[in-house]
């Protein structure tokens, strides 16, 4: 798990606990689109299955999340972003997702949608279809 002095795995030029740690902690709310899909992106690599589901849309959302603890996730890139932002109540977010899983190392590519709910982002689904590299 990510600690006060480690970088974030979001990307973004800040510690962990200053960066994505506090969403993942519920001490505060993701204000774009993208900045939630950064803390998603987070909680993938920090094994955080609580945030992810409490991240993720209700009708959308799966009763369960096991995630692969062979499967590291290391670097995202954002490739583009649609609308999002802190006064509004839809956007996307189109990413790759970089991880390694034993000595093989891949991507995913989406794009997601993002919607409001009771006033947070959560992540709805992808608006085409996943691809894995």
């Amino acid at each position: 798990m990510a600690t006060p002095a480690v970088p974030c795995p979001c990307g973004l030029p800040a510690a962990y606990q200053e960066c994505c740690g506090p969403f993942h902690s519920g001490a505060r709310s993701a204000p774009t689109a993208e900045r939630l899909m950064r803390s998603r992106f987070s909680a993938f690599a920090v094994g955080d299955t609580a945030y992810l589901l409490r991240s993720w849309h209700p009708a959308t959302r799966p009763d369960r999340l096991d995630l692969d603890p062979e499967q590291h996730w290391e670097r995202l890139e954002i490739l583009a972003s649609e609308r999002g932002g802190m006064f509004e109540t839809e956007g996307s977010v189109e990413f790759r997702a970089h991880y390694r899983e034993g000595r093989h190392t891949g991507s995913l590519h989406e794009h997601s949608s993002f919607s409001r709910e009771g006033g947070a982002w959560v992540y709805v689904g992808p608006l085409s279809p996943v691809d894995f590299d």
